[in-house]
């Protein structure tokens, strides 16, 4: 396994300036985004021939990519269409999940280009408030043809190019803990082009232990988040897991953490991952509200450098 970043910590920085930082921090890695309205990556641009030039800056920083991320374009595929996501883009049902579906698939081509395996996203949901079985006892069973029919598609185009689609579990999502991802997995006939990007923090939202779904689903984990998350006890008997408001709000019953600062176990989690054959990047991703951008990064190094197996386990000599 290695340690890398992902970029949006650094959005502040010059693109060349943000990946010597990432490198003097001692990390191997960075996640690139595609978002639209991203300051480190023309997606057009790079198609067009500046993928060489992207290529070589980050080579020259001594790093690789680790994966292509394009969760806001990908949230459309399955919605939710409303004015939720007309910030993303405007249209009808259809003509944002088809704008999602080409977003993707120039994503792709890109990942394609850049030799870079995975693509990490989202598949949207219609209505995410379903996974509560009322008004409508099978809400949630009905939106799954649909994410069959969009899925299938980007799938396909991924399995052409030799790239990954990796979904993250997260609210608002389709997938969202455990039991929908391996209903997701089912529901497009086990495709070898999708898998998931493992964030053990979002998982921890949908109240389960994240060390499970490496257990039950470490197979298709294709890139990781290194990211944590803290109970706050003193408000979660308030507000729950699931308060309303700002992130960065300092009475939520859960915040995002840097690694080694929340309720996980990093050493369960990085032996679990060894034990399912997990050689990628642990990609360090600060949403920490209590710390700058900086000392988070630098707090999230220092707990995992120490407990980062670097080598495959050898067979038993005892």
């Amino acid at each position: 396994m290695k340690l890398g970043v992902c970029a949006q910590v650094l959005y502040h920085l010059p693109f060349e300036e943000a990946l010597r930082t990432v490198a003097e921090l001692g990390l191997e890695a960075i996640e690139l985004p595609l978002h639209a309205g991203n300051p480190f990556v023309d997606v057009e641009g790079a198609l067009e021939g500046g993928w060489r030039a992207l290529l070589r800056q980050v080579s020259d920083a001594g790093l690789t990519i680790s994966a292509l991320s394009i969760h806001q374009e990908s949230q459309l595929l399955l919605g939710p269409h409303g004015e939720d996501t007309d910030g993303i883009f405007r249209g009808t049902p259809d003509e944002k999940s088809a704008w999602a579906a080409a977003r993707v698939a120039r994503a792709a081509a890109l990942a394609e280009r850049l030799e870079v395996p995975t693509l990490i996203g989202f598949t949207g949901c219609a209505d995410y408030s379903r996974w509560f079985p009322w008004p409508l006892s099978d809400g949630y069973e009905r939106m799954a043809p649909r994410l069959r029919e969009a899925l299938l598609p980007v799938l396909d185009d991924c399995a052409r190019r030799g790239v990954t689609f990796a979904h993250e579990c997260h609210p608002r999502q389709f997938a969202y803990d455990l039991e929908t991802a391996q209903w997701a997995v089912r529901l497009v006939d086990g495709h070898p082009a999708f898998g998931f990007n493992f964030d053990p923090a979002n998982l921890m939202l949908s109240g389960m232990d994240p060390v499970v779904f490496i257990a039950e689903l470490g197979d298709r984990i294709r890139h990781v988040h290194a990211k944590d998350g803290e109970r706050v006890a003193h408000h979660v008997a308030r507000s729950g897991l699931l308060a309303h408001g700002a992130w960065d709000r300092p009475d939520r019953g859960f915040r995002f953490r840097v690694a080694g600062w929340g309720d996980l176990s990093w050493r369960r989690i990085v032996t679990e991952l060894q034990i399912a054959g997990y050689r990628g990047v642990l990609a360090i991703e600060h949403e920490d509200p209590t710390m700058s951008r900086m000392e988070g990064l630098r707090q999230a190094v220092a707990h995992l450098s120490p407990i980062v197996l670097r080598d495959p386990p050898e067979p038993r000599w005892w």
